[in-house]
């Protein structure tokens, strides 16, 4: 991610946010030095390109997502562009650098590694030695950012001005349950049918009504999709934490659950305890949690399958619970901050685990900042791929999975290789856009004093427990982590809220990540990222502008009921808002309509005008979403340990047992 240089760089004149240090600056002017180019207009192009690996964009510049480059992409005018970049992605850059260069004779040429496959050639070359004209070389360099990416023009990259737009009224919602539940994810048929689990152990399969039909959800308690109450072990901070199935559901029919199981009830509830010798921890040393054993209480991913002879998998309403595959056990130090959500990535197709610091105040044992430590990360997993006796020797897995080739181990190998990003305390509901995958966002709950929603991009550090969110949450943790060899270089939130702006009276605070809104149902709320607190009625709706900037507003809307919900909502004494209860988690059906799932039942978001808030788009009926003729960022997080997409530009920043157990559970 990109990050303040503590020295300005003295070779590429960038400033603020870069992606270069003074060492990295160093070896770019040694290679430009190496060129040995004659020709200072020549001269002056080529400096502009080597030193571009350090504007903040390079993620983008490079294309790193989908190939190998030593030349970023050179802005091109005969490419049509429509992107969230400035008007300077039109010049024609591309044939400026060839009609500066292309009768130069560089040594080492980046123009004719790249032609080369990356293969080094040691000699010295002309651009009209390898391609025969101008615009055969703007073919193989040039680009605009019509596909989601930057180029290059020959500085820093731009953005277009912020956009001047007003918060919606507010949000109306109508209530079509009365269960609880943890989870909710939307059938992969594509229908309009959703999967509810709770903390117990219980997943159902629901359907989910028609907007306007007065209809309620679909759903037979009594006849769960899949029953792992037996396996489960469901007190206070612990239970069914996530759900997935497999992108491929529909041809293979794979499932999987992530919970915590209980070693003394259950004997298929063993694994190795996080706190042990590689991280200079000893569970004989630590003393009981609620009545627990050090790694009594595992956390535990498994896979489950239809096994059904029916070709058609949308017909399945039952699995048997028979355990296809372990994929991952790791005992627990504490009884809390397990995080547990699993996700398959978009665009990758990996498994995304979001593991919390393992409970303890403050993060005792600083397992979040331990890179040899599993606690306080995000894990990214290959569950496609059997990993061979190698592999699980040489990584000392910890389960039944094998490692993508390009986690960050492989640049940092200090690393477990599962690690995809550290520094949380417990990342409470992650989710990736659904339009602009490459945004990866994740709610992180604090200790005292900050709740968070991060951006969360590849070996990514954000700060947990020598920050808490953008705040310093320990001056001696902060010393030893800044006097070290290799001292973090913390990523901030993008949107968060301090305690004491939020529930004086309760005297807490515990975040509930969400989605961006990308429903035609409330056009108003399109493209915001909706996200809200577990004690306090309220939603915020954060919104980036200008787009692809990771700068985000917020702001706290008004929540109302309406009149004919399908079931009455009880609303709080005094005000006009429902009485929610706790707010657990958000869901998002096939039809991106955004639900809330909370401790008083299941509510969904619909037309503002139906709680008489205005919405001036709500009737237009060639409404086009906002920003939609924006390009997103490219896919996927940066592939370089230094590299950033710009969605983090701006680096400043259950049926339950009991309901006290949950709220010791989220904090």
């Amino acid at each position: 991610a990109p990050f303040t240089s503590k020295t300005p760089l003295s070779f590429c004149q960038y400033n603020g946010s870069v992606c270069c240090n003074a060492t990295e600056d160093l070896k770019l002017r040694n290679q430009f030095k190496s060129m040995n180019v004659s020709v200072s207009a020549c001269a002056s192009v080529l400096k502009s390109i080597l030193c571009s690996r350090c504007d903040q964009f390079s993620a983008e510049l490079y294309r790193i997502d989908s190939a190998q480059r030593t030349v970023p992409v050179l802005c091109n005018s005969s490419i049509s562009t429509s992107s969230s970049q400035s008007q300077q992605a039109k010049v024609d850059y591309c044939a400026e650098v060839w009609d500066k260069c292309h009768n130069v004779a560089i040594i080492n040429s980046p123009f004719a590694l790249q032609a080369k496959g990356g293969i080094q050639i040691n000699s010295t070359s002309k651009l009209t030695e390898l391609w025969q004209s101008k615009d055969a070389f703007c073919d193989e360099f040039g680009g605009a950012s019509d596909d989601g990416a930057t180029c290059f023009n020959g500085g820093p990259v731009l953005l277009n001005s912020s956009e001047n737009i007003s918060p919606p009224s507010g949000i109306c919602l109508e209530k079509i349950g009365n269960g609880s539940y943890l989870n909710m994810v939307a059938h992969p048929d594509g229908s309009n049918r959703v999967f509810l689990s709770n903390q117990a152990g219980k997943l159902w399969l629901a359907m989910v009504p028609e907007q306007g039909s007065g209809e309620t959800l679909g759903i037979d308690e009594s006849n769960p999709f899949l029953d792992l109450t037996d396996e489960v072990h469901a007190d206070a901070a612990l239970g069914l934490l996530g759900i997935a199935f497999h992108p491929n559901f529909q041809q293979n029919g794979r499932f999987f659950a992530s919970f915590n199981c209980d070693k003394v009830r259950w004997p298929g509830c063993s694994g190795r305890c996080s706190c042990n010798s590689d991280i200079g921890c000893d569970p004989s040393e630590l003393s009981s949690d609620n009545g627990a054993r050090p790694c009594q209480y595992h956390s535990v991913i498994t896979e489950f399958t239809t096994n059904s002879t029916t070709l058609n998998l949308s017909l399945v309403s039952q699995i048997r619970l028979v355990e296809v595959r372990r994929i991952l056990t790791m005992g627990l130090p504490f009884t809390s901050h397990h995080g547990g959500q699993i996700l398959f990535g978009p665009k990758d197709g990996y498994l995304y685990f979001m593991m919390g610091d393992g409970g303890g105040s403050g993060d005792p044992y600083n397992f979040s900042q331990n890179k040899r430590s599993l606690l306080g990360k995000i894990m990214r997993l290959d569950i496609d791929t059997i990993p061979s006796a190698k592999d699980i020797s040489e990584f000392d897995l910890w389960g039944n999975y094998s490692i993508p080739k390009d986690n960050p181990f492989y640049e940092d190998h200090e690393l477990l290789p599962e690690i995809w990003a550290m520094g949380f305390r417990n990342p409470w509901r992650c989710s990736f856009d659904s339009e602009r995958p490459s945004y990866f966002l994740c709610a992180d709950v604090g200790q005292d004093q900050y709740e968070e929603v991060d951006i969360v991009t590849k070996g990514g550090n954000y700060g947990w427990r020598v920050y808490e969110g953008p705040l310093l949450y320990n001056l001696s943790n902060y010393s030893e982590a800044n006097n070290s060899s290799n001292p973090i270089n913390a990523i901030f939130p993008v949107m968060g809220y301090n305690h004491s702006s939020l529930n004086k009276a309760e005297g807490s605070a515990s975040i509930s990540g969400g989605y961006f809104y990308r429903s035609m149902t409330d056009p108003c709320l399109y493209g915001r990222y909706l996200y809200a607190d577990l004690y306090a009625d309220v939603i915020w709706a954060g919104f980036e502008n200008p787009k692809g900037s990771g700068n985000f507003t917020t702001d706290q809307l008004a929540v109302k009921c309406a009149q004919d919900s399908p079931i009455q909502c009880n609303a709080e004494p005094e005000l006009t808002s429902p009485a929610l209860g706790f707010i657990f988690s958000f869901g998002q059906d096939n039809k991106k309509d955004i639900f809330i799932l909370t401790s008083n039942g299941v509510y969904r978001i619909v037309r503002s005008s139906r709680c008489n808030y205005t919405c001036s788009r709500e009737n237009i009926t060639d409404f086009t979403a906002p920003g939609s003729d924006v390009d997103p960022p490219s896919s996927s997080p940066s592939s370089g340990s230094k590299f950033s997409s710009p969605l983090t530009l701006q680096i400043l920043v259950f049926t339950c047992v009991s309901f006290i157990g949950l709220l010791s559970f989220l904090l």
